[in-house]
């Protein structure tokens, strides 16, 4: 087994639920600190954690719009995969992690900006919900496509799909 660090790591970010986008930005930071070309390439639910928290409904129509509703966007609004029991959960999760001084997602997401980490919001996704780049962060890179997330991982030595 060698030492040396991977040149280059992709991460799919697939889901916009707490418990998966903490350890995608977990593993996206730390990444790009050990000195790897770290790309996450955000599509479906996992692109609505880099819709600005300012922004409450997007959409492009009357059926886009009530998702956004059902599901709102923004990385301070994440709901837990399970356990969600109408929000507890996940303002448990955040309390336990403020307690033992673990970084929180909105942290870890500026972390990944400060360390150029390649933040792929997916065009097609965007496209589909109705999601405008001016409603997403400031930093994230231009909407990609999936033939060019997967040219990215043909590159990269480790993928992972969160």
């Amino acid at each position: 087994m060698s030492d040396e660090t991977p040149e280059s790591m992709t991460i799919v970010a697939w889901s916009g639920d707490l418990d998966r986008m903490w350890p995608t930005l977990i593993l996206g930071s730390t990444g790009a600190a050990y000195g790897m070309r770290t790309t996450i390439f955000f599509t479906f639910w996992g692109l609505f954690p880099l819709v600005r928290d300012d922004v409450r409904i997007t959409g492009k129509n009357a059926m886009t719009k009530a998702l956004a509703g059902m599901n709102r966007p923004g990385i301070s609004h994440m709901k837990l995969s399970k356990l969600q029991m109408a929000g507890a959960g996940a303002w448990m999760m955040n309390k336990l992690a403020r307690d033992d001084k673990v970084a929180s997602p909105k942290d870890l997401l500026e972390m990944c900006l400060e360390l150029d980490v390649n933040l792929w919001p997916c065009e097609m996704t965007m496209e589909m919900l109705g999601l405008r780049p001016d409603q997403l962060i400031d930093g994230v890179g231009t909407p990609v496509g999936a033939a060019t997330a997967l040219s990215e991982m043909s590159r990269s030595q480790v993928n992972l799909f969160i």
